[in-house]
């Protein structure tokens, strides 16, 4: 399931209203809020496609340019890259990166020897480029850069990309976080403190939500939320979980539902938190989802097209049948989201 369907223990309406609220739809965050609903929506990204080497964003959430707030983190190294949902990149909080490290490492329990080769290389000689790597072992980038990535999945290395240039050291990670313990937690630990925080913002959640957004081992998810439960922390409300506070304050007060339209991009977390029923639903044949559309707090349509460098090609607008009366005022939105587009069916 992607929406709310089911049965819970509370209103739906009211899930939903509170989940606004919780992630700034509802009014705008200040850099402290902000700050917070960065840490608990962590792994930050940037905007799908277009955000390539830009910092991360949490779009339509804050009062302030949170693009440049997040370039002026990254500079200050205050938000560090790695690779965590599933090896996709993300930034995370300092202070968060051990956390995040012990929950998502993937260990480099048989390595290569090009793994190796190249691993002894960055302790012995880094910081490296790719350029200079390539220099020493005669490889092809197009070799390098995927033995990179599974050396950074498991926490060995470290890319230092602090600005938007492209040609960026490779560290040993021990060298620039030499205090970081990457078994300090298990994984089912580190994610019992990752949860409480996704409950936060999400209010209500499943295990499959949870596993979509972090890309983690089901078995996993639902050992940690069983403890949870078991805690007292979480209680089930239908086939899902809220905070056992959010409960009571579900039951107690009522949230408005905001009837606003979002035109969001994939790496949205409430895109990617229902991102593979999200696309067995709106993908069609020969285009591609460009964006979903956040209408009364869910996603109910999406934008199909091409993407492409400069203003995306919008072939189709796909709309949920029970707000095709809203199809021009989501059309306009859609427009407004993409300057420079037309759609090419319409």
């Amino acid at each position: 399931m992607w929406r709310i369907e089911m049965e819970v223990s509370v209103e739906k309406e009211n899930i939903i209203g509170l989940r606004m609220e919780r992630q700034f739809l509802t009014r705008k965050a200040s850099e402290e809020e902000y700050v917070q609903l960065y840490r608990d929506t962590q792994p930050g990204q940037n905007e799908y496609w277009h955000g390539f080497g830009q910092p991360p964003v949490l779009s339509f959430r804050a009062d302030f340019d949170d693009i440049e707030f997040n370039r002026q983190r990254q500079l200050e190294r205050v938000l560090v890259k790695g690779r965590f949902q599933g090896g996709n990149l993300g930034w995370i909080e300092e202070d968060d990166l051990e956390l995040f490290a012990c929950m998502c490492k993937k260990p480099l329990t048989k390595p290569t020897p090009v793994q190796l080769e190249i691993l002894e290389l960055i302790e012995r000689e880094g910081p490296l480029t790719i350029q200079v790597i390539k220099e020493f072992t005669g490889l092809l980038v197009k070799k390098i850069t995927p033995v990179l990535h599974r050396l950074q999945e498991a926490f060995l290395i470290y890319e230092d990309q602090y600005d938007g240039e492209w040609d960026r050291g490779w560290y040993r990670f021990g060298e620039m976080f030499p205090e970081i313990n990457t078994e300090k937690y298990t994984r089912v630990e580190a994610l019992k403190i990752v949860l409480q925080r996704f409950a936060y913002r999400m209010v209500w959640f499943d295990i499959n939500m949870a596993k979509t957004f972090y890309r983690l081992p089901v078995k996993d998810v639902k050992a940690a939320v069983s403890e949870l439960v078991e805690e007292g922390i979480l209680v089930e409300s239908g086939e899902g979980y809220l905070l056992r506070e959010d409960k009571s304050l579900l039951e107690e007060k009522e949230f408005e539902v905001p009837g606003d339209i979002w035109i969001m991009h994939r790496n949205d977390i409430l895109v990617k938190a229902y991102e593979d029923g999200l696309k067995a639903e709106y993908k069609r044949a020969e285009t591609e989802i460009l964006q979903f559309i956040l209408i009364e707090g869910e996603i109910h349509g999406a934008v199909l097209g091409k993407f492409k460098y400069g203003p995306y090609i919008i072939e189709d607008i796909v709309v949920d049948e029970d707000y095709k009366d809203r199809q021009e005022e989501i059309t306009e939105k859609v427009l407004e989201a993409n300057p420079g587009s037309e759609i090419v069916n319409r």
